[in-house]
Order: structure tokens, then sequence, then C-alpha cells
């Protein structure tokens, strides 16, 4: 039988305790946004739109570590649904751009606040120490991780 995370005490947790708490509240969360009935790579790339702007489709498709031709699919696929539009880029007139629309925006922020409060629930059910621990651990993680290349 599989050994929960939480049964043993934090300083005993090792890496691969750590990677399956990791990867159950990530599912977690996700699963919870349902908003708009989008798969995980559609949710991804709207998401990636989102937060970070028009990009072209080479750059999401490397981003979200998928193929150009997958990706390609996957945004005529949004793009049909109204909620991305591919655009010229204006610093390369051969280039185009793929960018979220105002619907796709909508619903980019709608999924994002029902994850959102997914993770609320989370933390509101554990002790205050343990939300204060998760408070101050999260954001540690997200800025040693940000801008580092995945390998």
């Amino acid at each position: 039988m599989h050994k929960r995370v939480m049964d043993q005490p934090e300083a005993d947790a090792t890496a691969e305790d750590l990677m399956t708490a990791v990867e159950q509240m990530v599912r977690y969360v996700r699963q919870s946004a349902t908003a708009g009935g989008l798969s995980t790579a559609a949710s991804m790339a709207l998401g990636r739109l989102g937060r970070e702007g028009p990009q072209r489709l080479t750059e999401l498709a490397r981003a979200e570590n998928a193929s150009q031709p997958n990706m390609t699919q996957l945004v005529t696929r949004l793009e049909r649904a109204g909620l991305v539009r591919r655009t010229a880029d204006r610093t390369d007139g051969r280039g185009v751009l793929v960018e979220a629309t105002e619907t796709g925006l909508a619903l980019y922020r709608q999924r994002r606040a029902e994850r959102m409060r997914a993770l609320e629930r989370l933390v509101g059910e554990l002790t205050g120490p343990e939300q204060h621990a998760v408070r101050v651990a999260l954001p540690a993680l997200a800025r040693a991780v940000q801008d580092r290349p995945v390998p």
C-alpha cells in the first residue's frame, strides 16, 4: 500500500514523498478547473497566453513541450472556439503570433479563480503552522524555479 506523505513527520519527508505530494496537489487543483471543458493541454496553452501575452506558435509549442504540428492543431481548435486568434507579428511581417481573445482571457481568469479556490480549500484544511509553512515554502519554490530552463 502506498504510504501517505502526511502520515509521517515533516522532517522525514523524502524527495519521493515531496514529489508525490506535489503531483497530488497539482492534479487536484487542475481537475478543479472545469469552466469551458478544456483539455489539460488547451488549458495550459491558454493559461500561458493569458499570463505572458501573445507568442509565436513555435515558442508556445516549445514552452508547452509539444510538437509544432500538435500545437498547430490545438491552436486551431482554440481559434474555432473563439478563445485565441492569430495576428501578424509587428516586429517580423512574416511571423504570426497567437494571442488570447477577450473570451479566452475571461475563460482563463475563470479557470484560474477555480484553481485558486481549490488551493484555498486545501490550505484551509491545514493547521495554522502548516498553513504558514505552505505560504512560505510555495513562493520560495516558485522563486527557485523561476526563469530556470527545463532540462
